[in-house]
């Protein structure tokens, strides 16, 4: 297919997502969402190939069926995010309170009561978008980044669909983005950025689920230049008591700020303590992981690892 004529297709396919998926009961929505997710997973392509080989290192003792049973749950889990992302702008402040749970709430407040903004250090796990849309109405202005997607229609859409929902989006690769990113945090703004899964080429070697991979830099950089805490975060679903799936927000401690070495080297500290704290949730919860792409250095093209 031409690239124009494919760049048309996806383009029409999200649009009439975001204004179509509305339209139906939620109920059947989500059964269609599922019935997608199996399709897929049955198809058994790259990315669910890759999915598997991901969580092979969350759950190292699962077998190849416990893995592909796995593999499914969380093609199902990947594809409900994807409904809860063409849902979430009908959503009010009393369904993201209903849907949304802290683990820990008494750290959370501890961590933003301190009267300044706080970093966060996500995974690709759970619902990133309901967690900031959550965090603007009962924590602090949430800011954050979002990856250039192609076609360019379909990124456009991305950041209405995040700014509808209250999250202020700044594009990745922006001229200035880290000060720009700095300042916020200095003036009280939550900044939440995923961070198991380097875009820049020039991430942090760290071992996360027990190997190496790298990670990017720019959560604890941030952190560090605006003196404010850096806190890992873990989303996962949960069945809610009446039907449904909920959010929980896994709060870990701020990870510690050496008291010695080069900026370089706080950073590569701060940033291994993020690895260490994400991985300790996704062991948790590996179903949740939406995870379809290369992380780890060993799946990585030789000629692409960085020297």
């Amino acid at each position: 297919m031409p690239e124009n004529l494919r760049d048309r297709f996806i383009t029409n396919v999200y649009l009439l997502a975001w204004r179509g998926v509305r339209r139906l009961p939620e109920r059947v929505a989500y059964a269609l969402f599922t019935v997608a997710a199996d399709y897929v997973w049955w198809r058994n392509g790259t990315g669910v190939q890759r999915l598997q080989a991901n969580l092979a290192r969350a759950v190292p003792s699962a077998g190849p069926e416990e893995l592909r049973r796995l593999s499914r749950r969380g093609m199902r889990s990947y594809l409900r995010y994807w409904c809860d992302a063409f849902l979430l702008p009908g959503w009010d402040g009393e369904r993201l309170a209903r849907t949304t749970r802290v683990d820990d709430p008494e750290r959370l407040q501890r961590i933003f009561g301190q009267e300044r903004g706080v970093v966060a250090a996500l995974s690709h796990q759970g619902n990133w978008d309901q967690a900031g849309a959550w965090a603007g109405v009962h924590l602090a202005k949430v800011t954050t980044v979002a990856e250039r997607l192609k076609p360019e229609a379909v990124y456009q859409e991305f950041l209405n669909y995040r700014r509808s929902i209250g999250i202020e989006i700044y594009p990745l690769g922006e001229t200035g983005l880290l000060g720009k990113l700095i300042r916020q945090v200095r003036a009280g703004a939550f900044v939440p950025l995923l961070a198991d899964r380097d875009l820049s080429g020039n991430g942090v070697p760290v071992t996360f689920l027990g190997e190496a991979s790298r990670m990017a830099p720019g959560p604890a950089a941030i952190a560090l230049a605006a003196q404010a805490p850096l806190m890992p975060v873990n989303t996962y679903y949960e069945r809610l008591p009446g039907g449904g799936y909920g959010l929980v927000l896994q709060i870990h401690e701020p990870v510690p700020v050496p008291a010695t070495g080069s900026n370089a080297e706080k950073i590569a500290a701060m940033t291994q303590s993020c690895a260490d704290a994400l991985s300790e949730g996704l062991r948790q919860h590996p179903e949740d992981w939406h995870m379809l792409q290369v992380v780890f250095t060993a799946d990585l093209d030789p000629a692409r690892v960085p020297s």
